[in-house]
């Protein structure tokens, strides 16, 4: 079919001409920063001050990581320290039921607390694989903030996916 004289002007490509353009997808290493959106349509570059924001929004979400990551290992300590309170005690034989119930308790907030960082820990990887450079620079200080801020562990746990 011959379609050279065929008048396309009138035809609707899905924000394809006129309004906002579309979105910035790279897959490649970038420095690029136009039509930048970070993880949602909303949450896009325009300028170099919301560039800026973004950046500082970044490195505080990571290190709010690293806060909550160190909340879980502080957790886990009392719950460590409180067991074995009770086991030196032999409290554990005296009220068992009481124990068990504290023990499911804490396992519940443990298995929150894990959840937290799962979903944490994606969002993170999602900003990261926009692939754009000042956004991998801002996960990489928000990780060296956070640790600086919360952390008194050692440095060796990566802070991968799951």
């Amino acid at each position: 079919m011959d379609h050279f004289g065929m008048d396309h002007g009138h035809m609707d490509h899905g924000g394809m001409g006129g309004g906002e353009p579309m979105c910035s997808m790279d897959m490649l290493f970038t420095w690029d920063t136009n039509n930048l959106c970070i993880v949602f349509k909303s949450w896009r570059i325009r300028s170099t001050t919301s560039l800026l924001f973004s950046l500082l929004a970044i490195v505080a979400l990571t290190a709010g990581y690293e806060l909550v990551r160190e909340m879980s290992r502080q957790y886990e300590e009392r719950c460590r320290q409180r067991s074995d309170k009770w086991r030196m005690e032999g409290i554990t034989e005296v009220v068992g039921r009481q124990t068990s119930a504290v023990e499911k308790k804490s396992k519940m907030v443990k298995a929150a607390l894990y959840a937290v960082q799962v979903f944490y820990s994606f969002f993170i990887m999602l900003l990261f694989m926009t692939y754009n450079g000042w956004v991998m620079l801002a996960v990489a200080a928000g990780a060296f903030v956070g640790y600086l801020m919360f952390s008194n562990s050692t440095a060796t746990k990566s802070a991968a996916c799951h």
